[in-house]
């Protein structure tokens, strides 16, 4: 197997790896001062979640469209296999000697489904839309910019994430709904305080393995090289 192959068979598994993470620990949420002056009231899910988009952005510039479309419907299918595994192991009792018992299995996966069901609804909207702007703004910039296609995409489709994840985990009575405001205010500000720090690691992953990929449908199409200093 060739190095574009290997490639984007690791970022696929880093990609489904942050997704799944993300699912099965978001049900914990907890406090972060890192300014002292605001307190984020977050999920622990957000913290491999917003990996999944860099991953994306990624194969988006080396690979295309067409491949990162491949890869997030391999995290849904891979995500609903999950879920029936969980909701199985839910069902199944325990014996006498078990180490996690039913009640302790179930307070910690018995809402797995439901709220799952929300975030991959959220997960498939925004990852289409992330994908989407990321070619848009790659076309409208005839492949200059890396940091505002990189940057416009993974905001824009944060927030939709962040908003319908939210409104369908109180739908669903996850979450109260009184908690919907402040939780959409810490999780889409913790989400674009990411994406702005991921932006030197996307263009370092640019930088070191395009050039070794080789495979950029669009290049063809504009007739630029993303490694010229004005497609930076």
């Amino acid at each position: 197997m060739d190095f574009k192959n290997r490639l984007y068979l690791i970022l696929t598994g880093i990609f489904i790896a942050s997704l799944i993470t993300s699912n099965l620990i978001f049900q914990k949420f907890f406090t972060w001062s890192p300014f002292g002056w605001y307190t984020f009231e977050i999920s622990a899910g957000i913290l491999s979640y917003p990996i999944t988009f860099l991953v994306t952005d990624l194969i988006s510039e080396m690979y295309g469209k067409k491949r990162a479309d491949v890869v997030v419907w391999s995290g849904f299918v891979a995500s609903i296999f999950v879920i029936i595994v969980v909701l199985i192991a839910d069902a199944v009792p325990n014996t006498v000697w078990s180490p996690v018992n039913n009640a302790t299995f179930h307070r910690v996966f018995g809402l797995f489904g439901p709220a799952v069901f929300a975030s991959m609804v959220a997960y498939l909207t925004a990852q289409f839309i992330d994908i989407r702007i990321f070619h848009f703004w790659k076309r409208l910039t005839k492949g200059k910019h890396l940091w505002l296609r990189n940057n416009g995409s993974t905001i824009i489709s944060q927030f939709v994430d962040t908003v319908a994840v939210l409104f369908l985990l109180c739908v669903t009575g996850v979450v109260e709904w009184v908690r919907f405001p402040g939780l959409l205010e810490n999780g889409f500000l913790f989400k674009v305080i990411v994406a702005l720090c991921d932006t030197p690691l996307f263009y370092l992953g640019v930088w070191f393995l395009k050039r070794r990929v080789h495979e950029d449908p669009d290049e063809t199409i504009w007739g630029y090289h993303p490694f010229k200093e004005e497609a930076l």
